[in-house]
């Protein structure tokens, strides 16, 4: 893990940043933080600007940690500081199955999620819905695949790892292949 202290996962909605952030955070002892959580209040509230940007510095406040999220308002607290970024870029059809399987369960087992949010699974089928995920990733899924080699060539983020994972599989070869320092 030589070097490897701060960071951040990106991937679309579904791809499953979490999972893999919690479980790299394990593998290194760091802080895991989950950007949704920073971000979204009771009832579904989007927290203002600036606690949101708040709560991200305090909670990278430590020398170790893994993010899970893509939020483009708190990039620059991040990046300048993080190591690594690793980004699931799954292909679509997965990424969607993976999505629509994780809302059903999330559904019927009535999952609380930040902050005593709980998925509304009737809004996440009205795919003209803003507040549909799976809209969410119709949406966004091809721009962030546009976007981001272009955000990773920048002069700013020249000091940045970054380790493009295409399938679970190599995911799963990255984390094991991650020993200690």
């Amino acid at each position: 893990m030589r070097g490897l202290a701060r960071v951040v996962v990106l991937g679309a909605t579904g791809a499953g940043k979490s999972t893999f952030a919690r479980r790299l955070a394990a593998r290194l002892g760091g802080a895991y933080v989950e950007l949704d959580e920073l971000y979204w209040d009771a009832d579904w509230t989007e927290a203002a600007p600036d606690v949101f940007r708040a709560r991200v510095a305090r909670a990278t406040a430590g020398p170790r940690w893994v993010v899970a999220g893509n939020y483009g308002r708190a990039r620059d607290l991040l990046w300048p500081r993080a190591d690594t970024i690793v980004w699931l870029d799954y292909a679509f059809p997965l990424v969607l199955s993976r999505l629509t399987v994780r809302t059903v369960r999330r559904a019927v087992t009535r999952e609380v999620l930040w902050n005593g949010n709980r998925e509304r699974f009737l809004e996440h089928c009205r795919l003209w819905s803003e507040k549909s995920l799976l809209h969410w990733l119709f949406k966004t899924y091809w721009a962030s695949r546009r976007e981001l080699p272009g955000l990773f060539a920048q002069p700013a983020h020249g000091h940045l790892r970054i380790a493009r994972l295409r399938r679970p599989r190599e995911a799963e070869a990255w984390l094991a292949g991650l020993t200690p320092e």
